[in-house]
């Protein structure tokens, strides 16, 4: 068995898209997939597969959550390899320690493109930071997430795909929920 842990893209924010936890536990099991375990109600979600094919999964939980939830959603999905490597290849460490909550990694499907990402840096005209690595970008905010005019619509837009982004604290909060075992 591999842990797993997805992120839903804008699920219960702001009172959009609402969707019961209840639901997506059903549905996760309905699907074969077991110790299914939340953090926050906003769409991350640790459980455990016999499948490691992360793609796969994004797309399975996609369209299953269509189907079954009526939920149009995006989906991402990393190992829990894959998430301490993100933790552990975080570049922006001091902000991480001096500030979790204006720390961000923003999570997409695919590797980013080094000329995109440039092209973002190179556009940021407040005191953010961006640093992408392979699929996720590691974005520090030292004057507050919410004014910043480096949005996600604006990362997005550079990078020409959809994402959805968690504050460090969080990431930090579902590595740990990754390494508990809950009881079948």
């Amino acid at each position: 068995m591999s842990t797993c842990i997805a992120l839903l893209r804008g699920i219960n924010v702001g009172g959009h898209r609402k969707v019961a936890m209840a639901e997506l536990r059903a549905m996760l099991t309905g699907l074969g997939f077991t110790n299914g375990r939340w953090l926050l109600q906003s769409g991350n979600v640790v459980f455990e597969t016999t499948n490691r094919q992360t793609a796969a999964i994004e797309e399975l939980l996609q369209r299953e959550a269509a189907t079954r939830l009526e939920l149009k959603t995006e989906f991402f999905v990393r190992t829990a390899d894959e998430w301490t490597s993100i933790i552990a290849g975080n570049p922006f460490t001091e902000a991480a320690e001096r500030d979790p909550a204006h720390m961000a990694v923003m999570f997409f499907k695919t590797a980013l493109r080094p000329a995109d990402v440039k092209a973002l840096q190179a556009a940021i005209r407040g005191r953010e930071s961006v640093h992408a690595s392979g699929r996720d970008a590691y974005i520090v905010y030292p004057d507050g997430i919410g004014t910043s005019k480096l949005t996600n619509a604006v990362i997005e837009k550079a990078f020409g795909t959809r994402g959805t982004a968690r504050n460090w604290n969080t990431v930090v909060k579902l590595a740990a929920l990754a390494e508990k075992k809950t009881r079948p």
